[in-house]
């Protein structure tokens, strides 16, 4: 559950730019974005322990402040990330350990979809086994014409159950399947012929597209976004007339927030919303 969207922080985090790093992420705050950057090419940014909590933690630090609009996640080397360190899951490391490995993974991939704000991957390299679930799992996806996404796990004999969850929720079965059977990984257009990623553009455009997305999600209200993002992941996993039924609390529930009747009244007055972010 997302927290209450009444909870609000404003103390700025934002004055222009700010930068963070450590040996796993290198976090970049401007003007409402927060890029964070997986940063252990050593690794091929493979999401050992300690990257996954460095990015969940990233992804959480103040997410109810309203001047955070969105995130974006992205990679430094030509590899986004190679999945779960192997290394970590060797039977020497023990069962309890490989239980927190994946349980961390599943918080991970919470910290994205219960973010009140919309968590973009920019993607200029090769996602692949668990790393192709990362971005498979954020709101959209925004790559280079040379990227590629894998599921190659049953080539080591470890099949991609939890990868597929998330690629199985983008793609027809038929190229899910292919994907966690054969190992083969799609190109960036075969993705996103497929619907796994949304949009694909020449490596040289990739920041501008990404900050275009950005932008227009900044006109939005904050508050209505966080909300509309809520609703859409609890009414994937209703039936039909289950989800209906929430839509229709949800809509009067938006309706009557501040920003609903704000968006109501630029409509009919002809101007442009002047959004509270409540």
């Amino acid at each position: 559950m997302l927290v209450s969207l009444q909870k609000k922080c404003f103390r700025p985090l934002y004055v222009h730019c700010r930068a963070l790093h450590s040996q796993y992420v290198k976090i970049n705050e401007n003007n409402g974005a927060r890029e964070i950057t997986l940063n252990h090419e050593k690794t091929k940014n493979s999401l050992s322990l300690d990257m996954m909590k460095h990015l969940i933690e990233a992804i959480n630090k103040n997410k109810d402040d309203t001047s955070l609009r969105a995130i974006v996640l992205s990679a430094k080397g030509n590899v986004f990330s190679a999945g779960h360190n192997l290394k970590e899951l060797q039977s020497n490391t023990g069962v309890d350990q490989h239980k927190l490995i994946f349980s961390k993974a599943t918080e991970l991939m919470k910290a994205i979809i219960q973010s009140p704000v919309p968590v973009i991957a920019k993607v200029n390299s090769f996602a692949a086994a668990a790393g192709c679930q990362l971005v498979a799992t954020c709101d959209m996806i925004v790559c280079s014409d040379t990227s590629k996404f894998s599921t190659p796990g049953a080539n080591f004999g470890i099949f991609c159950s939890t990868p597929g969850i998330a690629v199985g929720r983008c793609v027809p079965k038929s190229r899910a399947t292919y994907m966690l059977f054969t190992g083969e990984p799609l190109t960036a257009q075969e993705a996103y012929e497929s619907g796994l990623v949304t949009k694909v553009v020449p490596a040289s455009e990739l920041d501008n597209e990404v900050n275009k997305i950005i932008e227009k999600i900044k006109h939005k209200s904050r508050s209505v976004i966080a909300l509309g993002k809520e609703f859409y992941y609890k009414q994937i996993d209703l039936s039909l007339m289950d989800a209906y039924k929430l839509g229709e609390d949800i809509m009067v529930k938006n309706i009557n927030t501040n920003d609903g009747q704000e968006g109501i009244k630029s409509f009919v007055e002809k101007r442009k919303a002047v959004w509270s972010h409540e």
